[in-house]
């Protein structure tokens, strides 16, 4: 038998009225890089953002959202990384999936190739893709009473990232634009990262969902700004592969997951395929 992947964090984490925020983070442990998936609980109904990676948790994090007796509405998709909508596939086939147009055109023709790619997960992986059906643009819209209102953000640690917010709660679903507690995934849009960062920081919000790592308040998206701007200047100053995963190791021993490294340093400085 396959050896059974560690305990997820699973939590409430803010009350406002008729509305509950939970997370479920996949463990900070081995290879595990802290996947972040959450729940708006609202009145009648929940409403999901991001699916899990490895199937064992987003079957785990489908049977939570089953136990809190109310039906998911929908699912929100942040962006393209397979992180974050490989679990659709194994525990979301029956449920709306809303996301960019540009994530859904990235799904409907790279996801088969993305899933096959990831083929040493085995049964990690799902046995099939999910393209999200229903296309979000910014602005608002209210949902069983809540108002929830949409970003489109580029050039960041993705191309295009679809980010929440819940206004009256205080809560900003930012995804994989901070890593809370964890190393980031860095790409070369460095100095967009941190202006988009640092207008977070004067925004009217004190709760951050991340896409990896626990809850995080303004001091962490103070953290990732510091960490993009070091990372920033020792790929200025030609620090490159295994010695660039070292000075960071180095400088953020607190951070954990170092198992992001293995995959973005081929793409930040090798030139790897973006599945």
């Amino acid at each position: 038998m396959p050896t059974p992947l560690p305990e997820p964090v699973v939590m409430v984490v803010r009350e406002a009225g008729d509305v509950r925020i939970h997370t479920f983070v996949a463990a900070f442990t081995g290879g595990n890089i802290a996947n972040a998936t959450h729940i708006v609980e609202s009145r009648t109904r929940l409403v999901l953002v991001d699916a899990q990676f490895l199937a064992p948790y987003a079957t785990r994090f489908r049977a939570y959202a089953d136990s809190l007796g109310k039906p998911i509405d929908r699912v929100y998709l942040s962006h393209r990384h397979p992180d974050h909508w490989f679990g659709l596939g194994t525990a979301f086939t029956d449920v709306a999936v809303h996301a960019l147009p540009e994530t859904i055109d990235f799904v409907r023709e790279h996801g088969e190739d993305s899933r096959k790619d990831h083929g040493k997960l085995g049964d990690l992986a799902p046995a099939r893709i999910v393209v999200p059906q229903h296309a979000v643009a910014p602005g608002e819209d209210v949902i069983d009473g809540v108002r929830y209102q949409f970003d489109r953000v580029t050039e960041t640690e993705i191309d295009v990232a679809l980010t929440i917010r819940l206004p009256e709660s205080g809560v900003y679903f930012v995804q994989d634009l901070i890593y809370s507690g964890t190393h980031l995934y860095l790409t070369k849009n460095i100095d967009t990262w941190i202006r988009v960062l640092s207008g977070m920081l004067l925004a009217d919000y004190d709760l951050f969902m991340p896409g990896h790592g626990l809850p995080a308040d303004k001091n962490e998206v103070a953290r990732n700004i510091e960490y993009l701007a070091a990372a920033g200047q020792a790929i200025a100053d030609g620090v490159t592969g295994k010695s660039f995963q070292e000075y960071l190791i180095q400088r953020y021993p607190e951070r954990r997951c170092p198992g992001i490294f293995d995959i973005y340093l081929p793409r930040l400085f090798d030139g790897a395929g973006d599945y």
